[in-house]
């Protein structure tokens, strides 16, 4: 029976974002703004280093090389172009190239003049051999339930590709794509990793009404604070082009709903089984009882998780970290009331408070529901 709606499940989800969710391709450019046609792309492979020289000494010094690459890919394939100043910090790590690396190199019009650049080293193998690997231990370890959740990855990825981003894209309000969004992959990708049972309903219950007391939270911040999205690099480049008519608060409200969820996603399942498996183990247990004991266990859950929250942050601005380090003339204050730190404070405020209040609410659902049973599914 589980199966039968397992493929009901993807039927829906194979049908409704050609639906619903599709954007038609046809559609008239944002703001009056023509398309501008893309670079192309091939990746290549260094046939031959030139020249090779260092500019700069000691720590400042770089590689700067003449290539000559073969196209390996794309309608000139087998072409071979020289690329002449190949070189910098951000450029393979500033380690130069040798004859035989893949590359992937960008053909783009400079003044009517056709140039090729060296855009990256080419990674891509590498990374489909990191994805087997984890897509193996995640089926290996758990089994259907690790399919299913690869399953509401590759939906939840999905979702943000093809519905979130092309509407925001098209001028819709991003914090109620994104909400939209969140409802989706909530509802989606927490039956294809947990099942159909009562305890995964229980689940995406409480993620829904705690993700709308989130939003609330992350509205009331975001205007008390007064950011309006523009604390990041990328936010910049928004502002111009078909993107320009973008409201970079609703996207930053936006984010932070689709952060929120992903915590949620984690709190709310594992309060939600843990009062289950207790009423498994004693069905003679009480509302009260069940609750008691769930909420114990949900608070050392908190615990870690508001560590885990600002670690996952941390990692990802560490080189921010070592920045305000260098720069230590500047006051701590300073910092702190600069708008990209103030995004990533209130971040990490409404994520925690969402986790925090999401235990009380899932426990007590599940504390009610299942103790109004003595036989559990």
């Amino acid at each position: 029976m589980q199966h039968k709606k397992l493929v009901i499940l993807l039927a829906f989800l194979i049908l409704v974002p050609r639906l619903a969710l599709a954007q038609d391709n046809n559609s008239e450019p944002i703001d009056g703004v023509q398309n501008i046609p893309a670079d192309a792309y091939y990746k290549a492979q260094v046939t031959q280093i030139v020249n090779q020289e260092y500019l700069g000494s000691g720590a400042d010094k770089q590689i700067f090389q003449d290539l000559k690459v073969k196209i390996l890919s794309g309608d000139e394939k087998n072409k071979e172009v020289e690329i002449d100043r190949v070189g910098g910090v951000n450029i393979n790590g500033g380690k130069g190239f040798k004859a035989g690396d893949k590359v992937v190199i960008d053909k783009t019009t400079d003044n009517g003049q056709t140039v090729y650049y060296v855009e990256d080293i080419y990674r891509i193998p590498a990374l489909v051999f990191a994805t087997i690997i984890f897509l193996l231990v995640a089926i290996f370890f758990s089994r259907w339930r690790g399919v299913g959740s690869i399953l509401g990855l590759v939906i939840t990825i999905a979702v943000i590709i093809k519905f979130v981003t092309p509407q925001i894209i098209a001028g819709k309000n991003p914090i109620e794509i994104s909400l939209i969004g969140a409802f989706i992959i909530a509802f989606v990708s927490l039956y294809l990793a947990h099942g159909f049972n009562k305890r995964t309903s229980i689940a995406i219950l409480s993620t829904f009404i705690t993700l709308s007391l989130s939003i609330a939270m992350a509205y009331g911040f975001v205007h008390f604070t007064r950011l309006f999205g523009n604390g990041s690099e990328e936010s910049v480049y928004l502002q111009f082009g078909p993107t320009g008519h973008i409201n970079l608060q609703g996207l930053l409200l936006g984010g932070i709903i689709l952060g929120a969820l992903g915590v949620l996603d984690d709190i709310t399942t594992a309060q939600s089984a843990t009062v289950h498996e207790l009423k498994k183990a004693n069905p003679s247990s009480t509302f009260k009882q069940l609750y008691t004991g769930a909420a114990s266990v949900g608070q050392e859950h908190i615990s870690s998780l508001i560590n885990t929250l600002f670690l996952a942050y941390a990692g990802v601005a560490l080189p921010l970290f070592l920045l305000f380090t260098v720069n230590g003339g500047t006051p701590i204050w300073i910092t702190l009331n600069s708008e990209f730190i103030a995004e990533e404070i209130v971040r990490t405020l409404v994520g925690s408070i969402t986790l925090i209040v999401a235990v009380p609410i899932t426990t007590l659902l599940a504390a009610y529901f299942f103790s109004r049973r003595k036989e559990e599914a």
